[in-house]
């Protein structure tokens, strides 16, 4: 069982193991989305749109903490959507708010001839331009059921789940040549689990209980640009 260091603002923490020196360093990082990039949770966002916020909520809280099945709880949550107008995607993506020092930290990583990768069990729809803006490498996501421009209360495709992060992981580090020991995952709930034990690195982002007891490292201050000095970068 892997042994969790908490690391504060500024605060230098171990490395993967045999990463070389800042400026020569080359990483894979590959984050959640709700409550790691962004601030919200946009299945409850989605939720607060049908009417649904506090059902919605409850079973994502379960699921977080590992409680239930990530899969089952994700289409017990998209089926309260149904009925919905697509026009709610636009909505939902006005209300995004990027967690503090992203902007930077994919500016250092990216200085470092590093890539930044992004998988979630949320939504394309709300993914696509924000990753587009950001300059992320990667992301991958659910989509939603839609027909005649209404949500169908189902997950269009195979579901992104515990397993489906990892390999996206050690997909995308086989594809850039990156080492193993050169693999970073930063989450903060349960269906994260699965991606850091296959990382090099493991960090808990201010995260649940059960996800910081497995990670080697939590983060508690909500600033991403801290995992800069965690890997010896500069922002």
């Amino acid at each position: 069982m892997k042994h969790p260091v908490l690391a504060h603002e500024s605060t230098p923490a171990r490395q993967p193991s045999d990463a070389p020196d800042a400026g020569g360093a080359r990483f894979l990082v590959v984050l959640d989305v709700d409550s790691t990039l962004i601030e919200n949770e946009v299945i409850e966002m989605l939720g607060d749109c049908a009417g649904r916020h506090a059902e919605v909520a409850a079973i994502t809280e379960r699921a977080m903490r590992g409680e239930i099945d990530f899969a089952e709880s994700l289409r017990e949550r998209v089926a309260t959507l149904k009925g919905l107008s697509a026009d709610v995607f636009a909505d939902v993506r006005g209300q995004i708010e990027v967690t503090a020092g992203v902007p930077r930290m994919i500016e250092g990583l990216h200085a470092s001839g590093s890539v930044v990768g992004v998988v979630s069990g949320g939504f394309h729809e709300i993914l696509d331009p924000l990753a587009e803006r950001l300059g992320l490498d990667y992301w991958r996501a659910n989509r939603l059921g839609v027909a005649d421009g209404v949500l169908t209360g189902t997950v269009s495709g195979p579901i992104v789940d515990p397993q489906s992060k990892a390999d996206a992981l050690l997909e995308w580090a086989a594809e850039r040549g990156v080492p193993a020991a050169h693999t970073i995952a930063v989450g903060d709930g349960a269906n994260d689990l699965r991606m850091m034990e296959v990382a090099g690195l493991s960090v808990a982002f201010d995260a649940r209980p059960l996800v910081r007891q497995h990670a080697d490292l939590a983060m508690d201050v909500r600033d991403l640009s801290q995992l800069l000095p965690l890997l010896g970068l500069r922002g």
